[in-house]
């Protein structure tokens, strides 16, 4: 099959969806089908390639990680696309790649897939704050709703996100089809390297988070968390991987807590080297987003061997079942901390957690989730309905 990615989000841009793009993508073209994705323009860092189209793009006023495409400059790429011959284009995101995508759906006369990464209901109020939340909810639910209906099939990461938009009304196929994690990446990963860099003693308990350093992210309750496990292990360390908006206000937060001495703060790291370093040289993995449509980096620590303690919330509650290799806990900040504390001081328990993470990772290996989607794309495609050419088609074909 040839199908064709579109997005208004990539790399360099670190995020779950820029991870789960590139996953199935490496994954689809290793079964044999090409795929062509349209990203944004980032600069000079953006990685080039022949199957990747970048976009002129400009700064989000109130996020200036991301970038906006011109939709003008996708849509002159649609006599080029159309002799490619597409059979599907998967759109990737709400904002101009959800529009642009409709219109090259139609234009190249070929289905319409879309995934719905993210839960905007609990997320743009953490971007636009002086708008009232009960109204940003509607609108979230609103252009979800209309969006979702639109397409021919809609992808969800977890039965939590599809329960979701069945209550927005969405009638659309959907799909529970979360990304995979290729193990085989997740197999090296020097913590003692780390540990030195940092100048960390190699016997210090160290905590970690790994994603964008966001609101939505709750990592405020886990520096409140984390000033209650310095209770019992006062030389504890909390590292947070990652960079986003919510840095300064975290870095604030971690001071006026008294946690200076005991968080570090260490940006984005390559995710094939420094960041599998930083993942081994953890003891537990901590994670408490309340908005998460999966939950990658959960999947990520087990398949490196490191116990999880973890709330179960949206997405998240599919990945932490039974016997996966985690402690669950509610979003309470005494019990969070005394199941840090109690995998600190166990090493039994430690090692059991290691153990079934290891092996219940392997349920989530990318090869399977992307055998899935070549199954959902095949069967919209055999029920899609061509639409007769219009004068305009027939001029770019």
């Amino acid at each position: 099959m040839r199908i064709l990615f579109i997005t208004d989000v990539f790399f360099p841009r670190v995020n779950g969806v820029s991870t789960s793009l590139q996953t199935f993508w490496r994954e689809l073209e290793a079964l044999g089908h090409e795929v062509t994705i349209i990203a944004p323009e980032y600069g000079q860092q953006a990685r080039r390639a022949p199957s990747l189209i970048r976009i002129p793009a400009r700064v989000v006023m109130f996020d200036p990680e991301d970038r906006v495409m011109h939709r003008r400059r996708i849509l002159d790429l649609g006599g080029e696309l159309r002799r490619q011959n597409f059979d599907v284009i998967h759109i990737q995101t709400p904002f101009v790649a959800h529009y642009a995508g409709m219109s090259l759906a139609q234009r190249l006369n070929i289905p319409r897939i879309e995934t719905y990464h993210t839960f905007f209901e609990e997320y743009l109020f953490h971007y636009v704050p002086f708008l009232p939340k009960p109204w940003l909810r509607f609108v979230a639910r609103r252009f979800s709703r209309a969006q979702c209906n639109e397409v021919d099939a809609v992808v969800v990461p977890s039965t939590a996100m599809r329960e979701v938009l069945v209550g927005y009304g969405v009638r659309s196929h959907m799909e529970v089809l979360p990304t995979g994690i290729q193990l085989e990446k997740f197999a090296s990963g020097d913590g003692e390297r780390f540990r030195a860099l940092h100048d960390i003693p190699q016997t210090r308990p160290l905590l970690l988070h790994v994603g964008r350093v966001a609101f939505e992210k709750n990592i405020s309750f886990l520096l409140r968390m984390v000033r209650l496990v310095m209770t019992t292990v006062a030389d504890v360390l909390f590292v947070i991987a990652g960079e986003g908006p919510a840095l300064h206000s975290l870095r604030r937060e971690a001071q006026d807590l008294g946690l200076a001495d005991n968080v570090l703060f260490v940006g984005n790291m390559d995710r094939e080297s420094t960041l599998l370093d930083c993942y081994r040289a953890a003891d537990v993995k901590v994670f408490a987003s309340r908005t998460e449509t999966q939950g990658l980096v959960l999947l990520e620590a087990m398949a490196l061997g490191v116990p999880v303690v973890s709330t179960a919330i949206m997405g998240t509650k599919d990945v932490l079942q039974p016997g996966c290799g985690a402690e669950v806990v509610t979003e309470n900040e005494r019990e969070f901390a005394a199941a840090v504390v109690r995998v600190l001081g166990d090493s039994a328990s430690a090692a059991r957690l290691h153990d079934a993470g290891k092996d219940y990772v392997k349920l989530w290996a990318a090869p399977v989730m992307a055998r899935r989607m070549v199954d959902l794309y095949q069967r919209v495609v055999a029920d899609y309905k061509p639409q007769p050419l219009n004068n305009a088609q027939r001029a770019e074909s």
